[in-house]
């Protein structure tokens, strides 16, 4: 009896059937071990979420107590202290309330007698809890400390302390891996019924490709199906296939490897219009992910590290609207090859560079000691694109800014690199441009702190969570009160008073500073019209603009329709624009400015003196007034440069006929000197903080 391909086959799938078991049983043990690594880890996970969960809600309610707590322990009211401090004590695993003064002495714990009272504190967290400038976390094998500062203005004045009990933590752990054990044995029965079947599945497949196979289909089939996998992962030299028979499988041999070549030819073509950036020559976003895949398996496998880069171009919109948009093509070409001549240089072997869109760029080096090389690189590129450019015969000057992250430590994927890397990117330019940030786990929590506040900031207007606090300026010649800047507050539901430097910034780069401009400006005007006063002129009111909203072109349209409803004179809207929003574009904004001055409106310019154009700019920017920023007030009593600086800065803007408005005054001295260098107009927290509209109006009618 001949042995023979049946036989073969026979054989092979009885080999096949063996190694299977062995490799189910492997399989098998190993998820019984991965079952008790799982169970570990789940139990980690729930005693890092308990804790967090106990770490957050000591912080919420230390800040509640201590925000309720302030005016009591100011006026030393004990039977507030203690009704509040017991209402704290009854909530669920709170062990102890110490409410404690400036030198660490108790002043209450809740207790009817407070036998400690008076008593410095001499536990193990006492000394951090009086050292404690602000949220304060401490912990013990039983207990969570949570110590939370008093202050009333700029003074502390004692602070909270809360003690949670941790017993309740580890009975949930006991409970979560109970379950866990309990659904992991359930699923474990399972996968064993379904492994029986798949193996009764294999046992009768192989019976069936054994009846089918026969000797002449075999071998050209599976060199069919090698030559099929060679042209699907785009190896065409690998196919090899005898195209000397004479019957209809040749025939069916002959025709797949004229379509592989044909294949092969589309391919090369394809390839090189969709993997390459017509524009420098650089690989394009889509080849430059399949690389980092290929070499992330490569490293994953021998455990070597990668760096990557993302480099943006800074202000490069300025190229394409003032040059061109052929100029901005010709400086990107001459930037990817300096980007490219720096990566060469500096990236070793294997360092790679592509175009990603636009004016943003990716390196990719390998090697060890990634930090150090991106750092030298990202310095080399930095530099080498400060140097200016001629483009048209003109010398364009720009630079970059570069995001790093690193592989292993950031992440093992390539979507995770790459989005890390566009976050540090973010970060650089966030800290003023021209540099280059590494990637932290900091940065993303930033981000989506960033992302759910902006969708919080959605819709805020509407829900009444935004409102309008107004603060008083006063004319230093006689004390009046003529008028009040709208200031925007939002009393957020979960988070409380969010800071306006925190939302606005958020409000700015989401777009969403427009539809919130068009609310303040209306709900102003709408207030400014029912202010009255016995004596004198009806006092104004000024608005904030941003430079967004000044780009957007139909500001001065928008202020003429909401002078129009709310029927305010136009002469009571003061516009407030930052000296750098308006002195960006001097000939755009001038025009602006010049169209909102021929409705009657004043505009000032706020933050005046921070900005980098100079004095002399104001003879060409139509304005009314400025706002002499409050970092030379703060110091015209001290330094000598500043009072010298805020008294040119009067003197100039009254040589123009500008008012002269000074913000920030919090003391009688300051006030004294900027009245006798004759400052028009000023606002501050000695002369009156931000207020309500009802409180604005009752200061007004007094």
């Amino acid at each position: 009896m001949r042995y023979g391909l049946q036989a073969r086959v026979l054989t092979i799938l009885a080999l096949v059937l063996g190694t299977a078991l062995v490799v189910l049983a492997a399989l098998w043990w190993q998820y019984e071990d991965s079952q008790e690594e799982l169970a570990g880890i789940g139990r980690e996970a729930v005693h890092e979420l308990a804790m967090e969960g106990l770490r957050r809600r000591g912080a919420a309610l230390s800040s509640q107590l201590a925000e309720a707590i302030a005016n009591p322990l100011y006026y030393f009211d004990l039977d507030t202290i203690g009704e509040l401090s017991r209402s704290v004590l009854r909530q669920p695993d709170v062990a102890y309330v110490i409410v404690f003064d400036a030198e660490g002495r108790v002043v209450h714990d809740g207790s009817s007698d407070i036998p400690g009272y008076g008593q410095p504190m001499d536990d193990p967290f006492a000394a951090g809890a009086i050292a404690a400038q602000s949220l304060r976390v401490q912990w013990s094998a039983e207990t969570m400390d949570v110590t939370q500062p008093i202050f009333i203005g700029d003074e502390r004045i004692g602070g909270v302390r809360l003690g949670f009990s941790l017993a309740v933590v580890g009975e949930q752990q006991s409970r979560a891996d109970a379950l866990l054990r309990q659904g992991l044995g359930a699923i474990a029965q399972r996968n064993l019924y379904w492994l029986a079947a798949l193996l009764a599945a294999l046992t009768a497949l192989g019976v069936a490709v054994l009846v089918l196979v026969s000797r002449g289909l075999v071998r050209p089939i599976r060199q069919l199906a090698e030559a099929a996998r060679a042209v699907e992962i785009g190896r065409y030299e690998r196919v090899q296939l005898d195209t000397r028979r004479g019957d209809e499988l040749g025939d069916l041999i002959r025709a797949f490897k004229r379509m592989s070549e044909s294949v092969d030819r589309h391919d090369r073509d394809i390839r090189r219009m969709a993997y390459g950036d017509s524009l420098t020559g650089l690989p394009n976003r889509l080849a430059f992910r399949e690389l980092l895949d290929q070499r992330l398996l490569t490293l994953q496998a021998s455990g070597g590290e990668l760096a990557l880069l993302f480099l943006d171009v800074d202000d490069f919109k300025r190229v394409n609207d003032t040059l061109g948009h052929d100029a901005g093509d010709e400086v990107l070409a001459q930037f990817a090859t300096r980007i490219r001549q720096c990566v060469e240089r500096i990236g070793g072997d294997g360092a790679e560079v592509a175009r990603f869109g636009g004016d943003e760029f990716v390196a990719l080096i390998l090697g060890q000691d990634m930090r150090a090389t991106a750092s030298r690189l990202a310095d080399a590129i930095i530099l080498e694109l400060q140097q200016p450019i001629e483009v048209l015969g003109r010398e364009v000057f720009l630079g970059a800014s570069v995001g790093i992250t690193l592989f292993p430590h950031d992440a093992a994927g390539a979507g995770l690199l790459l989005k890390n890397g566009d976050i540090a990117m973010y970060q650089a330019k966030v800290a003023g441009k021209n540099c280059y940030r590494f990637y932290s786990k900091a940065m993303n929590q930033a981000v989506e702190r960033r992302v759910q506040m902006e969708q919080d900031l959605r819709g805020a207007w509407e829900r009444g969570e935004l409102s309008l606090h107004y603060q008083p300026v006063f004319r230093l010649a006689d004390g009046a009160l003529v008028g009040a800047e709208a200031l925007l507050r939002w009393q957020h539901p979960l988070h409380g008073v969010i800071p306006p430097a925190v939302f606005i910034d958020v409000a700015e780069q989401s777009g969403l500073i427009e539809a919130l401009g068009r609310h303040v400006l209306a709900r102003a005007c709408e207030d400014a019209q029912r202010w009255q006063v016995e004596q004198g002129e009806a006092p104004f009111v000024s608005v904030n603009i941003s430079a967004r909203q000044l780009r957007g072109g139909d500001l001065p349209e928008v202020v003429a329709a909401t002078l129009k409803d709310s029927g305010l004179a136009p002469e009571r809207l003061h516009i407030e624009l930052t000296e750098t929003a308006v002195l960006g574009d001097e000939v755009q904004a001038s025009a602006l400015l010049s169209r909102l001055r021929a409705l009657g409106v004043k505009i000032w310019l706020d933050d005046f003196g921070t900005g980098f154009s100079g004095l002399s700019h104001l003879r060409r920017v139509p304005v009314d007034g400025v706002k002499i920023d409050r970092s030379f007030v703060a110091d015209v009593l001290r330094d000598p440069d500043d009072l010298a600086l805020t008294s040119a800065i009067i003197a100039m803007a009254h040589s123009l006929g500008i008012t002269v408005v000074a913000e920030g005054v919090e003391n009688e001295g300051q006030y004294a000197v900027l009245r006798e260098r004759n400052c028009d107009l000023a606002q501050g927290f000695w002369l009156g903080r931000p207020m309500a509209m009802q409180e604005l109006m009752r200061r007004l009618a007094g």
